[in-house]
């Protein structure tokens, strides 16, 4: 070998390759040796989503399509969560073999430990993975933090990446990095709203967006997961799911952690599911300023006014009585009458211990339409 030769780039003929398919760990969502984007606005459960796939893996568990995933290892570095009291609880309530999850925790090196940089640390990192055998995903939260440089230069950004998408295809793993939208983008292409540089989208293979939906009949916190962009599959098309709170039973009874619950499939684009998602945002947002404007004014007139005045205040304040109704329970307010032919009052509801908390909304069970009159309050409260 010539040292003092100049470098040259190696070339493969073509005809000397031999064509190979995607090989799917999740068939159309989680690809071997490729970069996935996972991004969505804050609440929208992103790590958990990741951690349920970690754990659908890890156990050679059940995709929401029903079909079966082998069974593989998982690794996970997080820089926002613990992973004591917050990623460990996640994989268990997920149903995750702890066995097959390894948690980046640090480097070792000569004087000690030191915390692990994925915009370093990838040469590490692939020396540890050298001793697992059946490395399947790798997960990566936020995916902004492998960026060593501006992460909203392209040119930083895709250098900063490259590493790491070298070492998924090293090694045949997914490669999932979890980040957030970027404000004030509704509207735009779902890919550009991706927070940061543009190459976040444009260097990974599948980009799935999480966001919170409103459909009719179904759950009050509903959520889905769709696809935004791939390059080797279907980019339409997603899941509905909802987060809830499971007890880690029977090893750690008195620990609850948040999970996904998977419902049915969706069809649309990204675009359509978000500014369907963005309307649900809106009018939750209304929701909110009804109720507080309505338990403003209960408490501005001692706790209690009759239904005509606030139905008067409402039209004067350019609200729809139909959205005030539905806000007296959110409001944690009761509707009851005045004695015989008395007409209706809202009084406010507070917890016995204490002044009446912000919201304590009643029970919904046996609302009356207008007057409410018969109504289900949660226990521990009294009229005000």
């Amino acid at each position: 070998l010539d040292r003092e030769a100049p470098a040259r780039a190696v070339l493969a003929r073509g005809d000397t390759l031999t064509p190979e398919p995607i090989s799917w760990i999740w068939d159309g969502w989680l690809a071997r040796g490729k970069l996935h984007i996972l991004a969505g606005a804050p609440g929208t459960g992103k790590t958990t989503l990741a951690l349920a796939m970690a754990a659908t893996i890890s156990a050679g568990g059940t995709w929401p399509d029903g079909s079966r995933c082998p069974r593989g290892d998982v690794v996970i570095w997080s820089g926002e969560d613990d992973p004591a009291d917050t990623i460990v609880p996640r994989l268990i309530a997920a149903g995750a073999d702890l066995s097959r999850v390894h948690i980046v925790r640090g480097v070792r090196e000569a004087d000690g430990t030191r915390p692990y940089d994925p915009a370093h640390d990838t040469d590490a990192l692939a020396t540890a993975l050298s001793s697992l055998t059946d490395v399947s995903l790798i997960v990566v939260d936020p995916i902004v933090s492998a960026v060593a440089g501006d992460s909203h230069h392209n040119a930083e950004t895709r250098r900063s990446l490259q590493p790491l998408v070298d070492l998924g295809h090293a090694h045949s793993c997914a490669l999932v990095g979890i980040t957030h939208l970027s404000k004030g983008t509704a509207g735009r292409d779902p890919v550009e709203r991706v927070c940061g540089s543009l190459a976040f989208g444009a260097i990974a293979r599948v980009v799935m967006l999480a966001a919170r939906i409103e459909t009719d009949g179904g759950p009050p916190d509903q959520r889905v997961l769709c696809r935004a962009k791939s390059n080797i599959g279907p980019d339409t098309g997603g899941w509905h799911y909802t987060l809830w709170q499971r007890a880690l039973l029977p090893d750690h009874p008195e620990m609850t952690a948040s999970c996904i619950a998977w419902g049915a499939a969706v069809a649309g684009t990204a675009r359509e599911l978000l500014a369907q998602a963005e309307a649900t945002d809106e009018a939750q947002s209304e929701r909110l300023d009804i109720t507080n404007w309505l338990r403003d004014l209960l408490c501005d007139a001692g706790g209690e006014m009759s239904v005509s005045d606030i139905r008067a205040a409402a039209r004067d304040a350019g609200l729809a009585w139909r959205s005030v109704q539905r806000a007296r329970v959110r409001a944690g307010a009761r509707s009851s009458r005045q004695g015989f032919g008395g007409g209706s009052v809202w009084r406010l509801i507070r917890a016995t211990s204490g002044p009446f908390a912000p919201f304590a909304p009643l029970s919904e069970v046996g609302a009356n339409g207008a007057n409410g009159a018969h109504d289900g309050a949660t226990g521990g409260t009294e009229a005000f």
